[in-house]
């Protein structure tokens, strides 16, 4: 594979001004890091452990690929997640997944996994188009690759100390709840509280994006002091993709 593959747009609508790239480029890689650091720290207020000022790295980075949106009148890449596969993962010595959760069931599924991370937008792009780019190249990878499983964590804000978080595994726990083929055990369980009557579920945009599309949640959440969000591991099994959502992994020739 060339350091940066230009993928076909696999999905209909796809604007051709936001071109697709897959890439383990040093210098692709670090416009990513950017756009990752602009998001988590300076918008979220994430507290990264990272060793150049501006730029999220950590080292996860040069095991996986990266997929990146560009906008084509500007050259900027305007999002962005980064892939793990089962050999990368041998390679960086566990998902990074595994450091949020006891995996419980990880060996025996069967079938290469596809982890996907540190997945975001910048906020002037926060829109159908795309987020449908990038779930096109995600979408052209899984079929032709042949992935069995897609599996990442899925984050929800904790700057109301967990509330939104509990209020959210409410709402989805009896529904999309399902250790059937993982269990996911969080190292650093949030604490049990009572939630006000008055208070509303916000499900995050790309956690719901995931359900959407068929995944399963593999437990309670974690908490990630570094970025302050409880995560949620989800698995999407290639065959139990929801129907009304097939097309986006469809590629066209």
């Amino acid at each position: 594979m060339t350091q940066v593959a230009q993928m076909r747009q696999a999905a209909p609508g796809i604007p051709p001004s936001l071109p697709i790239e897959l890439t383990t480029c040093p210098d692709a890689l670090a416009e990513a890091q950017a756009l990752r650091y602009r998001v988590f720290a300076e918008e979220c207020g994430a507290r990264l452990s990272t060793p150049v000022a501006g730029l999220d790295i950590d080292e996860f980075d040069t095991h996986c690929e990266h997929l990146l949106v560009r906008d084509r009148l500007t050259g900027n890449v305007v999002a962005t997640t980064r892939l793990l596969d089962s050999e990368g993962a041998k390679r960086a010595g566990g998902f990074y997944s595994e450091g949020e959760f006891h995996l419980v069931g990880l060996a025996q599924l069967r079938g290469p996994i596809l982890e996907i991370g540190r997945t975001c937008v910048h906020p002037d792009y926060r829109n159908g188009a795309t987020i449908s780019t990038l779930w096109s190249g995600l979408a052209q990878l899984m079929r032709e690759r042949n992935y069995s499983f897609l599996m990442g964590c899925a984050s929800i804000g904790m700057g109301d100390d967990g509330i939104q978080a509990q209020a959210v595994m409410q709402r989805l726990r009896q529904r999309y709840l399902n250790r059937e083929w993982l269990n996911a055990v969080p190292r650093r369980p949030l604490a049990d509280m009572p939630l006000p009557d008055n208070v509303i579920a916000q499900i995050p945009p790309l956690l719901k994006a995931y359900v959407r599309l068929g995944a399963t949640l593999c437990g309670e959440p974690c908490w990630d002091p570094e970025f302050n969000v409880a995560d949620v591991l989800i698995l999407l099994h290639s065959q139990q993709l929801c129907p009304r959502y097939a097309r986006h992994f469809k590629a066209v020739s």
